[in-house]
């Protein structure tokens, strides 16, 4: 059980590139980093409006010499300094993430960025080569992925209790953007802007996360081929998909399909991933984190608690409080956070072995969200074709 002890014998020295005060997701970042004390914020660049960014960083503690303007010249003055940040934290629209990925890790930086890393396939080899020679961690915010519950599910599939994988149903599917919302909300405008967000909507922004979900899950298996259809229910946002439907083929004769929307009204988040074997079958929905329904064929089905004794050590290394209190995202991504740290110190001496098996959302995640996405959007355009992957 985490406890509040640090993970390493010191704390890394931290930025933020974006995550300002209007900003939806930098104070979880914060959240998360700070929770274990394995970071401490020395810098950022919080603001597209640079003043703002600096009256904002200073009311949460940042000297003023520290609140710059823009990443290039916090990267530059920090490299000058003695104390100068050693990561950087990536909270900005999606079209920026590359080339603050690319400068950060060229300045010599460890990098914990949103999703997507890039818009293609080309740019995320670049980065994944990048790491490599600067020998550097990116870490990428699937944010749920660190809930415990999900490496129960992984550890009781490879222990082979759901038998052999057959069917994967994953969705993310919320109904807040059912109408024109963005008209009236600049956080979610750009969302829905290509030249923001590149190819896609919600294959991109929502449909990666129960994507690599599924991943940890059944980590052995590999789609090999997708179909995807999408659509514009909300015409304004064209090309753009607010709704979108994908049948995928694993490598072990397993199918899965894939339904991300931001049209589902009613639905409060809608994340749901259920792996179906030929014993049983595993459930985890997002609002209802702390429970995984674990259902075999002619019996009750049982419902499977954080934070109990009979689940896996893996499952239980990552508790933050006893069984039947609630943990959700913020804890997700503070466990993240937490394994980012370890990913990163370890990097840094070179420990290979530490490395060898520790679980964290990096890179190649990255990489492959993108390749996926960019496979969906080359199946839509074609028509709802099937296409390799």
């Amino acid at each position: 059980m985490i406890n509040g002890m640090k993970a390493l014998n010191r704390s890394l020295r931290w930025g933020m590139v974006g995550g300002g005060g209007t900003s939806q997701i930098g104070y979880i970042h914060r959240s998360a980093a700070l929770r274990d004390s394995n970071f401490t914020l020395l810098a950022g660049a919080f603001d597209i409006d640079a003043e703002r960014g600096r009256a904002f960083g200073q009311s949460i503690g940042v000297a003023a010499d520290r609140c710059y303007s823009d990443y290039e010249t916090m990267f530059a003055a920090e490299a000058q300094r003695e104390d100068g940040i050693e990561v950087v934290s990536i909270a900005t629209p999606n079209n920026t993430h590359f080339p603050i990925c690319q400068a950060a890790l060229n300045a010599g930086l460890h990098v914990v960025c949103e999703k997507p890393l890039c818009f293609t396939t080309a740019e995320a080899d670049e980065l994944e080569q990048l790491c490599a020679e600067k020998n550097k961690v990116i870490g990428v915010t699937y944010g749920y992925a660190g809930h415990q519950l999900i490496h129960q599910a992984r550890e009781m599939i490879a222990a082979g209790q759901l038998g052999d994988i057959r069917i994967i149903n994953m969705q993310f599917a919320h109904g807040f953007h059912h109408e024109a919302v963005e008209l009236e909300n600049a956080s979610t405008r750009w969302r829905v802007d290509p030249r923001f967000v590149g190819p896609s909507y919600v294959l991109g922004d929502l449909a990666t996360h129960p994507l690599f979900i599924a991943e940890t899950m059944v980590p052995d298996l590999q789609v090999t081929r997708l179909l995807c259809s999408r659509q514009s229910f909300v015409q304004s946002r064209a090309p753009l998909e607010d709704n979108a439907f994908v049948l995928m083929e694993y490598n072990n004769g397993a199918v899965g399909t894939m339904w991300a929307s931001a049209v589902n009204c009613g639905s409060m988040h809608g994340q749901k991933v259920r792996v179906i074997g030929s014993k049983a079958s595993l459930e985890w929905w997002d609002e209802q984190p702390n429970q995984l329904r674990y259902e075999v064929q002619g019996e009750p089905v049982r419902i499977l608690e954080r934070g109990m004794g009979y689940l896996a050590a893996s499952a239980l290394a990552d508790d933050r409080i006893g069984g039947g209190h609630p943990e959700g995202l913020f804890e997700a991504w503070s466990n993240l956070y937490r394994r980012f740290a370890q990913a990163m110190d370890a990097t840094d001496r070179r420990d290979s072995a530490f490395l060898q098996d520790f679980w964290y959302p990096g890179v190649h995640a990255g990489l492959a969200g993108v390749r996926w996405v960019e496979k969906c959007v080359a199946s839509a355009d074609a028509g709802a074709v099937w296409v390799d992957c």
